[in-house]
């Protein structure tokens, strides 16, 4: 059975007062539980310091792939054709977004989806997930699962730097 990338999409917009049940709506209850003492307001500036302020966990793609190589922005025109071409609407994210990624790979033919999943989803979210669990940080279940639904998974790099991504800790 084909998971449900639309809903696992979900986790990875801004939270808002239902976030802590969409993770339990996918069988993430863990990391409900983790988050719930932090409140809406402590799990948004969590997600924002994880996903938007640290380049080593970037929701878009490509940065894993590509960092700021010239071909980055040509796998950004393709994906964003791939988006049109399967009638996923983009928001304000780039193209390569989770959130856009996601729901074209439930729109994807199979032998399709496999493809684009081997050569671009899966190493870029095993870069991810390795970047979440050497921070600790209480989003990295829920991209391990991501990675975990895939239809490929690229092994996770064994990261040798210390990443600079502001600890879970900081918000309790």
């Amino acid at each position: 059975m084909k998971p449900d990338y639309d809903r696992l999409a979900q986790l990875f917009t801004y939270p808002g007062e239902t976030y802590l049940d969409q993770c339990r709506d996918v069988g993430l209850h863990d990391v409900a539980e983790k988050l719930s003492p932090l409140g809406v307001s402590g799990i948004q500036e969590l997600f924002t310091s994880t996903f938007d302020w640290n380049p080593s966990t970037s929701l878009d793609l490509s940065w894993h792939l590509y960092g700021e190589q010239y071909a980055r922005g040509e796998f950004l025109v393709r994906v964003r054709q791939l988006l049109r071409d399967h009638g996923v609407t983009e928001n304000a994210e780039l193209p390569d977004h989770l959130t856009h990624i996601l729901p074209l790979l439930g729109r994807m033919e199979p032998g399709a989806a496999i493809e684009f999943t081997r050569d671009h989803a899966a190493p870029a979210l095993a870069k991810l997930v390795a970047a979440l669990e050497q921070s600790g940080s209480a989003f990295g279940p829920i991209v391990r699962a991501i990675r975990d639904a895939l239809p490929v998974h690229a092994p996770i790099p064994d990261l040798k730097t210390e990443l600079t991504v502001l600890r879970d800790e900081v918000f309790r």
